[in-house]
């Protein structure tokens, strides 16, 4: 059962905004911190007084301010919480889509539940909550979608090669040399881009380099 949380999470009203349905939901010992460090001293110290926290709920993304983090992001959090008490409950909330790396923290067992800040993501985290609270895990439908739009698209032979290039290191303006010498057509460098662009767009991504971690996953290059 559920009874003692730590939150992380560096916007105030979100933190209050989680602590209030924490506690609409039959939980008051619920205690938020701004930071990552913060987050880790305060699970070790809960772990010397013999009083552990049950369930830690983390962010993904923390902004930078003044104050220099060793604990850079949620993810090194979790990979951190979980080296000192394995079986804590962790509850991902975050607005970004950064599921192939939370995928691979489900599959390594550091995280129960995956909530998306979304227009109803007060009742998912209740899902979440029950969930967990029968052993299973959760992820909140927004989630679900994102799979099934990646899974939506068809990488074409041209989309291969240009994530197989970008997984080796070649510059981009370097591309059409290497795919010309391959016979692939086409080859020109707007092309590429149109065809990045396009991969980059559809499975929800903003960098290369998450394309080329996602495909890496999904057993492309």
């Amino acid at each position: 059962m559920i009874k003692k949380v730590l939150i992380a999470e560096d916007h105030e009203i979100a933190n209050i905004s989680v602590q209030k349905t924490l506690h609409d939901l039959g939980i008051p010992d619920a205690k938020y911190v701004f930071y990552c460090d913060h987050a880790l001293t305060w699970i070790k110290k809960a772990l010397q007084d013999a009083e552990p926290y049950d369930l830690l709920l983390t962010d993904i993304e923390f902004d930078d301010d003044a104050n220099p983090q060793t604990l850079k992001n949620g993810i090194e959090l979790i990979r951190a919480v979980k080296a000192i008490q394995p079986d804590i409950k962790i509850i991902i909330l975050s607005a970004l889509d950064r599921s192939v790396e939370i995928d691979q923290l489900f599959d390594k067992g550091y995280v129960d539940a995956y909530v998306r800040k979304a227009r109803r993501d007060a009742q998912h985290l209740r899902e979440a909550l029950h969930a967990i609270s029968l052993n299973k895990t959760y992820k909140s439908p927004e989630t679900r979608k994102i799979v099934q739009d990646r899974n939506a698209h068809d990488f074409s032979n041209l989309d291969m090669h240009i994530v197989k290039l970008l997984y080796e290191g070649i510059p981009q303006k370097e591309m059409p040399h290497y795919l010309q010498q391959r016979n692939i057509r086409p080859s020109s460098l707007s092309s590429i881009e149109k065809r990045l662009n396009l991969m980059k767009e559809v499975l929800s991504f903003s960098k290369n380099e998450q394309l080329v971690a996602y495909c890496k996953e999904i057993g492309l290059v």
